[in-house]
C-alpha cells in the first residue's frame, strides 16, 4: 500500500507536474538569445572588456536575467488564489505609483517615467501592465459580467484608459499605446467585431488620407486624392455594415451604394470637364445625407442598428478631419516629420529617419547567415542609436542574419501560440482572460518593435520582450508570464 503524502508535498508535486515546461523552455531560450544580442550591441572593440564584467551592459544583463529567474521562482511558489484575491489592490497601487511618478522621476530624454532608486532606475509603466491585466481578469470574471453589455464594456474601457492617461502624462506615448492591445482580449471575450473593425478603419482613414493628402485628383489642385479616397471608403464601409447587420435591408444597401457612386462620379466629372472645383465636398454631402437617412430609418422602424451605423458614418468623418487637424496644427514639428517619414512623404536621413535607415542597413548587411557573434560592424561602431534597447532586433539581423531573425520570430510565434493554447484550456474565466491579456501585450510589443526596426510601424520606443537591455522591462515581462503560468498550474487543483 503506497504511503500517503502530506498535503504540502502533494501540492508541490502537483505544481511542478502541472507547470507548462515548454513555455518555460521558450522563455529561457529567448533570455539566452537576448543576452547574446545585448552583448553584440554593447560590445566595445576599443575597450575589449570581458562581456561578463558587471560594469558592462552585457554583465549587468546577467544580473537582470538572474534576478528575473529568481522572481519567476518566487511567483511559482505563490498561491495563485492569493494573487487573484489581491487583484484590485495591486491595480490601485499601480495607479497611485503611476500618478506620483512624474513628481519623483528624473527627465531622461524628455521622458518623466523613470524613478531612481539608489544606483538604478525603474519604470513603473512596465509593471503596471500586470496590474491592469489582473484587474481586468478579476472584474470580467465576476458573475453576470458580459462585455457585450454597454455598462460592463464601459467599465473595461475605463480600467484601460486611466493608466494610459497617467502614462501619457509621463510623456511616454509608446508605453501608453501598449494598453490598446488589450482590445484583442475584449474581442475574444465577446466585444462586437464592429468595434474592432471601427478601430482598424480609423487607422486606414489616417494612413490613406495623410499619405495622399497632397496628391491632386485628376490633376485638379482643389481636389485631394487622399480625402476623396477616405470619403469613398466611408461610403463603402457604411453600406457594408448595413449589408452585414441588416440582412433584410440588402436592397437598401445596394441602392445607397449605387446613388453614392453615381453622385461621386458626377461630381468628379463636373469638376474635371465643366468647372474646376472641390468635388470632395459632394462626397462629404453624400456621407452626411446617408447618415441622416439612416437616423430617420432608425426612428421610423425603431431599429437601433441603423442609428449605430449612422453614428459610425458621422464618427468616421469627424475622426478623419480632426486627425488631419491634429497632425498639421497640434502635433510638434518633429512628431509630424516622424509620421511623414514613415508614410514616405519626406526624406529625413539625418533626423527622424536616421534610426530606421541605420537599422535597415545593419539588418541588410547581415545577409543570410549573419556576420557572427560580436562581429557586427554597424552596431559596434554605434551607427544605430538605442541599439541595445529599442533597436535590439537589428543586432540579431546583423550578427545572425536572416536565419537568426527567422528563428527569433518563430520562437515568439511559438510563445504566443502556446499562450493562446494555455488560455483556452483554463477552467475558470479569470485564468483565460488574464492569459489573453498577456498574449495581447506580448503580440503588440513584438509586432511594433520589429515593425519599427524594419520601418513598417512608427518609432514609438517600446522594448522587445526578453531582448532589450534593462531590468524594468525584463522583470515586467517575467511577472506577466509567470503569474499566468502559476494560474495555469493551479487549473487541476480540484483533481488532487
Amino acid at each position: 500500500m503506497p504511503t500517503k503524502l502530506p498535503r504540502n508535498k502533494k501540492e508541490a508535486q502537483s505544481l511542478w507536474g502541472s507547470l507548462d515546461w515548454l513555455t518555460i523552455f521558450i522563455y529561457v531560450v529567448l533570455l539566452a538569445l537576448g543576452w547574446m544580442s545585448v552583448c553584440g550591441a554593447s560590445y566595445d572593440f576599443d575597450a575589449a572588456g570581458n562581456i561578463l564584467d558587471f560594469s558592462t551592459r552585457s554583465g549587468m544583463q546577467i544580473v537582470w536575467i538572474g534576478s528575473s529567474l529568481l522572481l519567476a521562482f518566487l511567483i511559482l511558489m505563490t498561491d495563485d488564489r492569493l494573487i487573484e484575491s489581491l487583484s484590485y489592490i495591486i491595480y490601485i497601487c499601480f495607479l497611485v505609483l503611476l500618478f506620483v511618478t512624474p513628481f519623483l522621476a528624473h527627465d531622461i530624454k524628455g521622458s518623466m517615467s523613470w524613478i531612481k532608486i539608489g544606483s538604478f532606475s525603474i519604470q513603473p509603466a512596465e509593471f503596471a501592465k500586470f496590474g491592469v491585466s489582473l484587474c481586468l481578469a478579476k472584474v470580467m470574471s465576476t458573475y453576470g459580467f458580459d462585455v457585450r453589455n454597454w455598462r460592463d464594456f464601459v467599465i473595461c474601457i475605463v480600467l484601460i484608459v486611466i493608466p494610459m492617461g497617467l502614462i501619457v502624462l509621463q510623456k511616454e506615448t509608446g508605453s501608453a499605446l501598449v494598453y490598446s492591445a488589450l482590445f484583442l482580449m475584449l474581442y475574444r471575450e465577446g466585444m462586437p467585431g464592429c468595434l474592432l473593425f471601427t478601430a482598424i478603419s480609423a487607422v486606414v482613414y489616417f494612413v490613406v488620407g495623410v499619405r495622399f493628402a497632397d496628391a491632386p485628383l485628376f490633376g485638379i489642385e482643389q481636389m485631394s486624392l487622399g480625402h476623396a479616397l477616405v470619403m469613398i471608403l466611408i461610403q463603402i464601409f457604411t453600406v457594408g455594415f448595413i449589408w452585414v447587420y441588416r440582412q433584410g435591408a440588402r436592397a437598401l444597401a445596394r441602392r445607397i451604394l449605387f446613388y453614392a457612386l453615381i453622385t461621386d462620379v458626377a461630381a468628379v466629372l463636373f469638376a474635371r470637364f465643366v468647372y474646376p472645383c472641390n468635388a470632395v465636398w459632394a462626397m462629404v454631402f453624400v456621407c452626411g445625407a446617408t447618415a441622416i437617412y439612416l437616423l430617420y430609418l432608425s426612428l421610423r422602424d425603431r431599429a437601433l442598428p441603423y442609428c449605430l451605423i449612422a453614428l459610425f458614418t458621422l464618427g468616421s468623418m469627424g475622426f478623419f478631419y480632426s486627425a488631419d487637424f491634429v497632425l498639421n496644427r497640434v502635433m510638434e514639428p518633429h512628431q509630424q516629420t516622424r509620421i511623414r517619414v514613415l508614410l514616405g512623404l519626406e526624406d529625413d536621413p539625418r533626423g527622424a529617419g536616421y534610426n530606421v535607415i541605420q537599422a535597415k542597413i545593419a539588418i541588410g548587411s547581415g545577409g543570410l547567415e549573419g556576420k557572427g557573434f560580436l562581429n557586427g560592424t554597424q552596431t559596434k561602431l554605434k551607427y544605430v542609436p538605442e541599439q541595445d534597447t529599442d533597436f535590439i532586433f537589428c543586432t540579431v539581423g546583423e550578427e545572425e542574419g536572416f536565419i537568426g531573425c527567422a528563428i527569433v520570430l518563430l520562437l515568439f510565434l511559438s510563445l504566443i501560440l502556446r499562450l493562446m493554447h494555455l488560455s483556452e484550456r483554463q477552467p475558470y474565466t479569470f485564468g483565460r482572460i488574464y492569459g489573453y491579456c498577456v498574449l495581447s501585450i506580448f503580440l503588440f510589443h513584438v509586432f511594433i518593435n520589429v515593425g519599427m526596426v524594419l520601418g513598417l510601424t512608427p518609432v514609438i520606443g517600446i522594448p522587445l520582450p526578453f531582448f532589450s537591455y534593462g531590468g524594468s522591462s525584463l522583470w515586467g515581462f517575467t511577472i506577466l508570464l509567470f503569474v499566468f503560468l502559476r494560474i495555469d498550474a493551479g487549473r487541476n487543483r480540484l483533481q488532487h
